[in-house]
């Protein structure tokens, strides 16, 4: 399974398609006043096709509140708006032309996100929404995507923990016997988008985002005949900086063959 990074948050196209902390220091409602290092740019390299590898290169940009405000990947822009509390309120995700792909309106009970609404003005069939539960903890256990008002195929995301960390993820629906589950061993670094609004990384989904620390394994199964079997493996090697944030992450697969590669630019503010 590929990990989109950002791009499940920057892309219009693929939006809703698929150390220790706190949460004072997990994408904050109220930014800390200490310097924090936050993530500027991501470059991502995959080799699906290792003759001809496909490059994406993602920039983030932030207010004086150190909110992430702008992100530009593949010449999609995506602009995120707060309420005063510091929740985001809405994006605009924009058309490399420049004009407005969607909008997507987020929905709170108390301090937890519950759910996320993608509406497209001029193509209403293409709206979809994004339920959100949780556990006692506050972490999301579940999430179900619905691609029509009747919501007859809801994509339904559930994942396990272990700490702070997502142990597995599964996959499931939207009308097709495909499958998936991943389970997940860690590093014990804070990950690239832990200073990030943790709302943002809900909607991201997924334990690049969600998770504390750093994945270091991937343990890939498929259902079959009602029961998972795993075929796939990949391992991370991971590069950190001075401040223990990753660098540079190669995945390979079980064979040695190049995965994906990911490089980390920061900004201190």
């Amino acid at each position: 399974m590929k990990n989109y990074l950002f791009l499940g948050m920057i892309g219009a196209v693929v939006f809703f398609n698929s150390c220790s902390s706190n949460d004072d220091n997990e994408g904050t409602n109220n930014p800390s006043e200490q310097p924090q290092l936050l993530l500027s740019k991501v470059t991502t390299t995959y080799y699906d096709n290792p003759a001809n590898p496909e490059t994406t290169v993602s920039t983030l940009s932030y207010n004086n509140q150190k909110q992430l405000i702008k992100t530009i990947s593949e010449g999609r822009a995506s602009v995120f708006e707060y309420d005063n509390t510091g929740k985001p309120s809405k994006t605009t995700y924009y058309k490399p032309d420049g004009t407005v792909d969607y909008y997507s309106a987020y929905t709170y009970n108390g301090e937890l996100l519950t759910t996320v609404k993608a509406i497209y003005t001029n193509n209403p069939d293409y709206n979809r929404t994004i339920t959100y539960n949780y556990n006692t903890d506050g972490q999301v256990i579940s999430s179900s995507l619905c691609q029509s008002p009747a919501c007859s195929n809801p994509i339904i995301d559930t994942y396990t923990y272990s700490g702070n960390n997502i142990l597995s993820e599964t996959s499931e629906g939207g009308g097709s016997s495909y499958s998936t589950k991943i389970v997940y061993s860690y590093d014990n670094k804070l990950n690239p988008y832990i200073n990030i609004n943790k709302y943002l990384k809900i909607m991201m989904g997924g334990a690049y985002s969600v998770s504390q620390n750093n994945y270091l394994t991937e343990k890939i199964s498929f259902k079959s005949n009602g029961a998972w079997e795993q075929n796939q493996t990949r391992t991370s090697t991971i590069q950190y900086n001075s401040s223990g944030f990753p660098v540079q992450v190669i995945s390979k697969e079980a064979n040695g063959n190049l995965s994906a590669q990911y490089n980390y630019e920061y900004i201190t503010q």
